[in-house]
């Protein structure tokens, strides 16, 4: 019964020291076309809700931001109805989305 114990024991302490990995920028797309997110292009796609969020498509990934203002209250502008997106979202890169 002790040496389960121990070998519990060991194996959570591995398992455990393998959660401190290298960190990543996650502001730079990774890929064969990796670029600064900012040099993607954004569209807004609005929620059910009305609310305005930042998309990104660049044909493998896809990224998603709430749009806020600077008081950090979501933006609802109604600038297309629910559940839409607009916008030149999937224009940042020329790999194509295949959905």
């Amino acid at each position: 019964m002790k040496i389960a114990h121990i070998t519990l024991a060991l194996t959570a302490a591995l398992l455990v020291s393998a959660c401190d990995g290298e960190k990543t920028d996650k502001t730079v797309d990774r890929g064969f076309d990796s670029k600064h997110l900012s040099q993607l292009k954004a569209g807004i796609w609005v929620d059910p809700n009305g609310c305005d969020h930042w998309i990104i498509d660049d044909g493998i990934e896809g990224y998603l931001s709430q749009r806020l203002d600077k008081y950090g209250k979501p933006v609802c502008s109604g600038v297309a109805p629910p559940n839409t997106a607009v916008g030149p979202y999937n224009q940042g890169s020329p790999v194509s989305d295949p959905i």
